[in-house]
């Protein structure tokens, strides 16, 4: 996202040693925050701010949970099917040179200059969440028959034995590295890292959510080649996700006054600082929180639950939407007054939920937005991006498991996308996500359905004069690109009109296929394009291809592993406001 770590901003979450202030004029864009707040705000913050038959895709093993056969898959005719697999042939080939032929990290980025048929700048820098999702892209290759298994076998071994040699804290992958050597980078295209004092810059900073996405890909690797088990699980075994989780002391209020920062505790941070722990003096004060649920960091709940180093409470402590305060005398003057976010006020109710691991009792705000002038409810991510929500589905079966949850979150959010592109801006195509910029300036941006074109107050929203946006935060995106991960990442719950907007892109911006499939943006009303390839995007696109084709193969993979009880137990325990 310029890779992902530093293309996180659009999400909510401060870029690693931002101050404050500057933190909040870019995400709040001017909305009234009380001072006395600011520092937990940002602290708390979402980080919203991926063989041609099906006998190629593993099977669950034998008694474990497995995800529901996809109801939709027969939404799409043999001919569509033939049409996607072109597609992920052709997407297949960005691999072939975005892969350091030394030491077998993916790099983050290729740029085609004016749809040049060969690439006219690199990005040899990469992430964890770049290598996790990597690894699915060549499990989706074997799978879709466009390499053997021998070779995603010799491809996957080669990466992992290089990652074995990075350096890691406790498992756990820096923010970025040189493709070149594996140095730890201080930036995208920055120089090595140098030994020096703990510091609150990438050098020393671990990422939650891109380790999260890091630990999907061996977890997946691990079921769909089990040959390379031992190794996958050598690299799992030294990760622990109690890291990132806020132990502090909870109350039943949404953040805890009596803990510097009034802060959200039971909550997972949005990183880690190697050497400079939260507790320590007043490092709290560069940590930020991944406080709502419904974005990609979800992604580490799930896994960190499932491997039993996070507590339930991490699922029930985070927020769905920005609540109101917890209906408690103590909580009204203590809890954060979120009026300023993009719907206010919303419908919900608070409903108490019961702990399956530790019998506690929680309060949890189920609300959720309403589209301006219509019915359709459904559960905002925090800039409005369609990865934001969409992309766990491409491992943990949100739509299986969760089918009064986040697996019906999911499909409303693919409707807001629809709805608003094609109505309320009057788009011919639909998908904004945080992708390339829609030039050659290799430059990256936050994009998402924030509905801008509806009314917004700011702090000062009631019910005589709502917010009325699409996304908890309002300014944070923009909404005049749209990025072709986007549609294949709505595959899983709308087949047919997913499929209808990937050829629509293609016979309106032509210039948008390129040589190793879709370039990653288009501005949809001058058609310019952004010849750019992310190994984040492409990735997902092909694990999106992957489980459309192959009855869900990626989330089957994941469904047989052990750490998915806990996504599996969470998702069916939950009644959404919205269902």
């Amino acid at each position: 996202m310029t890779g992902r770590r530093a293309r996180r901003r659009e999400a909510g979450s401060p870029s690693p040693g931002e101050p404050a202030s500057s933190y909040l004029r870019s995400a709040r864009r001017g909305a009234r925050v009380p001072r006395e707040e600011g520092s937990w705000l940002r602290n708390l913050l979402v980080a919203g701010v991926a063989a041609l038959s099906l006998l190629s895709a593993a099977p669950a093993a034998p008694g474990a949970p497995s995800s529901a056969p996809n109801p939709n898959a027969n939404e799409l005719k043999n001919s569509q099917r033939q049409v996607l697999r072109a597609i992920a042939a052709r997407t297949w080939r960005f691999y072939s040179v975005a892969v350091d032929p030394t030491t077998s990290l993916p790099l983050d980025n290729l740029t085609f200059a004016g749809g040049s048929s060969a690439p006219t700048d690199f990005g040899r820098y990469t992430s964890a969440s770049n290598i996790g999702v990597y690894l699915w892209a060549v499990v989706a290759a074997k799978d879709l028959g466009l390499i053997t298994r021998a070779q995603a076998h010799d491809r996957i071994e080669a990466t992992l034995t290089e990652v074995q040699q990075l350096k890691r804290y406790d498992g756990f992958l820096y923010q970025w590295y040189d493709t070149t050597n594996g140095q730890v980078l201080t930036n995208p295209g920055g120089s090595d890292c140098p030994e020096t004092t703990p510091t609150f810059n990438n050098c020393f900073f671990i990422s939650n959510v891109d380790n999260g996405w890091y630990a999907s890909g061996l977890v997946v690797v691990r079921q769909a080649l089990p040959e390379l088990r031992r190794l996958a699980d050598s690299l799992i075994a030294q990760m622990n996700f109690g890291l990132f989780y806020d132990s502090g002391p909870e109350t039943h209020c949404n953040t805890n006054p009596a803990v510097p920062g009034n802060q959200p505790t039971g909550q997972m941070y949005g990183g880690y600082y190697v050497g400079l722990p939260p507790d320590e003096n007043d490092n709290w004060t560069r940590y930020y929180h991944n406080g709502a649920l419904y974005s990609d960091p979800r992604i580490s709940a799930y896994i960190g639950m499932g491997l039993h180093q996070m507590p339930g409470n991490v699922w029930w402590r985070s927020w769905r939407e920005l609540p109101p305060p917890a209906p408690y005398a103590d909580c009204q003057s203590t809890d954060p007054d979120f009026s300023w976010q993009g719907q206010w006020p919303m419908p919900g109710s608070w409903q108490s939920y019961t702990d399956p691991q530790s019998g506690q009792q929680f309060p949890v705000w189920e609300g959720h937005y309403v589209y301006p002038g219509s019915d359709l409810s459904f559960i905002p991510t925090w800039a409005g991006g369609m990865f934001e929500a969409m992309m766990v589905n491409e491992v943990v079966p949100e739509t299986s498991w969760g089918p009064q949850s986040f697996g019906l979150a999911d499909q409303r959010t693919v409707q807001v996308q629809i709805k608003y592109a094609t109505e309320a801006l009057h788009y011919p195509v639909w998908g904004m996500s945080p992708s390339s910029t829609a030039d050659d300036s290799g430059g990256y941006a936050g994009y998402g359905v924030e509905g801008l074109a509806f009314p917004y107050y700011g702090g000062g929203a009631d019910a005589s004069h709502p917010n009325e946006g699409l996304s908890q935060c309002h300014g944070c995106a923009t909404e005049d690109v749209v990025t072709p991960h986007a549609s294949f990442l709505a595959l899983d719950v709308a087949p047919r009109q997913a499929y209808a907007n990937i050829s629509a892109l293609r016979s309106q911006y032509p210039g948008v296929y390129g040589v190793d499939g879709f370039f990653d943006a288009v501005n949809p009303t001058t058609g310019a394009v952004g010849h750019r390839y992310l190994v984040l995007d492409q990735s997902m696109i092909m694990a999106a291809l992957d489980n459309a084709l192959n009855n869900r193969a990626i989330q089957r993979y994941f469904t047989a592993d052990p750490v998915s009880w806990a996504a599996r137990t969470y998702l069916a325990l939950e009644r959404a406001s919205i269902g």
